[in-house]
């Protein structure tokens, strides 16, 4: 009888409980329209040396079948979470910023490193905590600072003052369900400590969205993980 009641109990505990996906969400971003071609970036003397190839904008990276690449794709309304692991590094190579699109977690530290033999400085100018600004130089190679934000924001704009061209874009926010696209317009968040549940997926491009400061939405059901795909539309 007490192994009964004990077997009532454990079952009721458990459907009291929502449950956690393990899972992912993936999906793909696709574009509508034409962009204006890149613009090829004349890079300075000494950038030049250290990076012979030919160096263009990074506005609309776009896959034959129309798959966007850098778009920033995050669940809106998900609650405070924990970072899942370490962010990534953010670098500068060959007088680039690499990634050009990154997402952290509000106050997770996040490395910026300089991978370059000359000196750069990082301006962080994001919008919803001014006071989080920061500009400092780096100017050794293999240099490496931490720094976080703790304010969400998408999309916080990094640049370099030193050489104009360069510019990163970091999506802050405060919880780790986010991912950015890949070179074909795929991407995948994963949903490991997420509640399954109904949520709000948006995906922002920052040449399409940023004026607006609003990306595309859609609302899907998570049950261990999901699928959503997105469009973005240029003006006509």
């Amino acid at each position: 009888m007490k192994l009964s009641v004990s077997l009532l109990v454990a079952t009721a505990v458990a459907g009291s409980v929502q449950l956690v996906s393990a899972g992912e969400i993936s999906g793909k971003v696709t574009l509508k329209g034409t962009p204006k071609p890149e613009v090829t970036i004349p890079l300075s003397p000494e950038c030049g040396k250290i990076n012979p190839n030919p160096v263009s904008t990074r506005h609309y990276v776009v896959a034959k079948d129309g798959g966007l690449a850098n778009v920033f794709v995050y669940i809106k309304d998900a609650k405070k979470a924990a970072p899942a692991g370490e962010a990534t590094v953010l670098d500068q190579v060959g007088c680039m910023y690499e990634p050009y699109v990154m997402g952290v977690v509000a106050g997770q530290k996040f490395k910026i490193r300089n991978s370059d033999p000359l000196m750069h400085n990082v301006h962080a100018t994001p919008k919803n905590n001014t006071k989080e600004e920061f500009n400092f130089g780096q100017v050794v190679k293999g240099q490496v600072n931490e720094k976080s934000f703790s304010t969400p924001e998408v999309l916080v704009r990094m640049k370099c003052d030193v050489h104009a061209w360069m510019f990163a874009y970091v999506g802050v926010c405060d919880h780790p369900y986010f991912a950015v696209t890949d070179k074909d317009g795929n991407f995948k968040i994963n949903t490991a400590g997420l509640p399954d549940g109904k949520y709000t997926v948006e995906a922002f491009h920052q040449k399409t969205h940023v004026a607006a400061s609003k990306g595309v939405s859609k609302e899907i059901e998570v049950k261990g993980g999901g699928k959503v795909d997105f469009v973005v539309e240029l003006a006509p």
